[in-house]
């Protein structure tokens, strides 16, 4: 490891956790919450979903399995800074470098040696929060700094970090580990992916079940999607408040009856939008690979890997769509269809390399779905 020095991490709510640092050695604000993961670490820093966020590590030993360029999920990593309770050099023969070395290349700081434990207990209690992570200041200036912060209820962060072009995606899944690798599935549909801070998996998943994709930025409008002849709209997922993207329900609100729709994670809150529903922001959010969900159209119970701070409400959307998924932790709105509009949508995230993998069917579902099989009920 480079130079270690001690560091503090300060909530706005006044509470510090002491530490030293790992990977950048610099001063960041961010939206300090947890994930529950065992591993993945590298795809959910390049998860665009976590940008301005410093995400805690629940689980002890975060390091193992290094670093390298098959696990990325975007170009680059967005969270600003990383919280494990002890940093582990790694022993993975996928390895190319550090978790480390690799945080210091992206200039991401990295915090270790605090009782994570008493952390994550300390969100959930009081819940997600503005915090700083310095090793020149003191508690009280740190305090005051990560109060002063904006929070993540009302901005737009989706069209920030959305693509500026237009571009082809046709690339699928890659076989990482080795082996025989299944055969490539002909492009039997265009699909347009509206980019609100998309991972790469989820284009992957698209061109695994047979389609060809244009991804296009989160200010495109129903016309422009429209006039490029898709026989689907994908939703992707993405950070920040759904309320705060500006059009983006009107958008979608146009598409409806006129092209099936499939949305994940913000695309989900979106279209929920878009039907005249309301979300809120939750109090520490979902943001893991172990959360129980029931889909009501299979009675299956599935294990997911999630990460999302807003929710939808239910009440809000009676007699406007179906909820068809839900969460048994919290009883939380995990997926909607309307299927006179051959739209549906998932909270949850179906995973690449970390898994879990349990949600990979809602990819043969949506194929289903433009191939004219109706939606479940």
């Amino acid at each position: 490891m480079a130079s270690v020095k001690a560091a503090l991490l300060a909530l706005a709510d006044g509470a510090t956790f002491e530490g030293r640092t790992f990977g950048a050695v610099d001063e960041v604000v961010g939206e300090v919450v947890f994930n529950t993961s065992m591993f993945g670490y590298q795809e959910i820093l390049t998860d665009p979903s976590y940008v301005g966020q410093i995400v805690t590590m629940a689980y002890p030993h975060i390091g193992n399995v290094g670093a390298n360029a098959q696990d990325e999920e975007s170009a680059r990593p967005h969270a600003v800074g990383m919280v494990v309770r002890e940093y582990s050099a790694p022993s993975s023969w996928r390895a190319a470098e550090s978790l480390d070395a690799y945080l210091a290349r992206w200039k991401i700081a990295g915090l270790e040696g605090l009782d994570t434990r008493r952390l994550v207990r300390h969100l959930r209690t009081h819940g997600a929060q503005m915090g700083v992570l310095s090793t020149s200041r003191s508690a009280r200036a740190l305090v005051d700094k990560a109060r002063a912060a904006p929070g993540m209820e009302g901005r737009d962060l989706a069209t920030g970090i959305s693509t500026r072009a237009v571009y082809e995606w046709s690339k699928p899944t890659p076989n990482v580990l080795g082996g025989a690798a299944p055969p490539p599935v002909a492009p039997r549909f265009h699909v347009v992916a509206v980019d609100y801070g998309l991972k790469k998996a989820m284009l992957q998943f698209l061109v695994d079940v047979g389609c060809r994709v244009t991804v296009v930025p989160a200010w495109a409008t129903a016309e422009e999607i429209l006039a490029k002849r898709p026989d689907g709209v994908f939703l992707t997922n993405g950070p920040g408040d759904p309320a705060a993207v500006k059009g983006a329900d009107v958008t979608v609100a146009a598409l409806l009856g006129k092209v099936p729709v499939f949305g994940i994670c913000l695309g989900h809150q979106i279209l929920a939008r878009a039907l005249g529903g309301k979300t809120w922001k939750m109090k520490f959010g979902h943001r893991g690979a172990n959360q129980p969900v029931k889909d009501f159209s299979t009675g299956k119970v599935e294990i997911t890997a999630q990460n999302h701070g807003f929710a939808v409400d239910a009440k809000s959307l009676e007699g406007k769509a179906i909820v068809t998924h839900l969460n048994l932790n919290d009883q939380t709105v995990e997926g909607l269809a309307v299927p006179d509009a051959r739209a549906f949508s998932v909270q949850y995230h179906p995973e690449a390399s970390p898994g879990p993998h349990d949600a990979r069917y809602l990819f043969g579902r949506f194929a289903r779905l433009m191939g004219g099989e109706p939606l479940p009920r």
